[in-house]
């Protein structure tokens, strides 16, 4: 074996959004776009829930905690390009590496177990509308985000130690703007397989379980919809589902795309696109598609915000979901 090939890796250099000089500015100024939207809007939601009693449903509460884990999402991988970006600098130690890593797929699964629970609930309140009250209780609901913390954290924690125990040499550079599995496992000199194959069996297991979840719940509650006499009440409800399946299918749309094909269908260009998708765009998308245009949430903000102008930027918000 070569002397270079010895040498373990102590840091590795993030190559970022892009590889071309001329795209590196816009792109950095589109990002800074992208999470500061991402943070106000998300913010936006928690705190007109958190101030608005009125606003503390299962439904609402379960929202404001996808809100949270959004802006935790994008803060993990996003503000690092950023400051990469403006020091000139591409190095992440490996602890640092791990710890990025860690999170973000933290956040990754909590944003999986969150639509499914989202799901749940809808199909609570279609299919059992007078039961409502009685099966979504308050319990049940801090049982369900605890239990999706918990499992979501014990998941993680399996991949990133199957990880640190990997050996790094010579070549340090992640195509990447973030530390990913699927560039670092590329990267090691060690042995994979036993890595990959946790991320194909326990990872698709933890993937694929909430979307069933999703998937049974909507075909409850397309059949409950169908049963609806009023054809304006069936086009509101599907409407607002198509919303919300909307991210549902980008969000594991992308994320089976980078994880769970086949390695060598894949390429660091759609990689990244995907990534981008499921850490930035999606939970930037999450209040415009969920929330601004509800009711309730806008005399919520306008309560948290009596100003004018507060009122008129929620206003001019384009209309992505029916109203309520």
């Amino acid at each position: 074996m070569r002397k270079m090939n010895l040498s373990r890796v102590c840091e590795f250099l993030l190559l970022g959004l892009s590889w071309q000089p001329q795209q590196q500015q816009p792109l950095f100024l589109l990002f800074l776009i992208m999470y500061l939207s991402t943070v106000l809007g998300n913010l936006l939601i928690i705190l007109a829930i958190g101030t608005d009693s009125r606003l503390h449903t299962p439904m609402y509460f379960f929202l404001c905690n996808l809100s949270f884990v959004d802006v935790c999402f994008s803060s993990t991988t996003v503000p690092k390009v950023l400051v990469n970006h403006i020091l000139g600098s591409q190095a992440i130690s490996f602890s640092g590496c791990l710890t990025q890593m860690y999170f973000a797929y933290v956040f990754a699964d909590m944003d999986n177990f969150l639509l499914a629970v989202m799901a749940y609930d809808r199909f609570v309140a279609i299919c059992h509308p007078l039961h409502y009250t009685t099966k979504m209780t308050h319990q049940l609901c801090a049982l369900l985000v605890t239990g999706s913390w918990v499992t979501a954290n014990l998941n993680i924690l399996l991949h990133t130690l199957l990880m640190a125990q990997l050996s790094f040499c010579a070549d340090n550079v992640i195509p990447h703007f973030f530390c990913d599995a699927s560039p670092l496992l590329k990267l090691s000199c060690s042995d994979t397989h036993l890595n990959q194959m946790m991320i194909l069996t326990e990872g698709s297991l933890i993937m694929f379980i909430p979307f069933v979840c999703i998937l049974a719940s909507y075909i409850q509650i397309t059949c409950a919809v169908l049963r609806v006499p009023s054809p304006r009440g069936r086009w509101k409800a599907f409407s607002t589902c198509g919303s919300h399946l909307a991210v549902v299918c980008l969000f594991y749309g992308t994320i089976s795309a980078v994880y769970f094909n086949p390695s060598s269908s894949h390429s660091a260009g759609k990689d990244m696109a995907a990534a981008v998708i499921y850490t930035v765009v999606t939970p930037m998308l999450n209040p415009f598609i969920y929330s601004l245009r509800n009711r309730d949430l806008k005399r919520a903000l306008w309560k948290a915000f009596p100003q004018k102008h507060i009122f008129c930027l929620i206003e001019s918000i384009p209309i992505l979901v029916p109203r309520k």
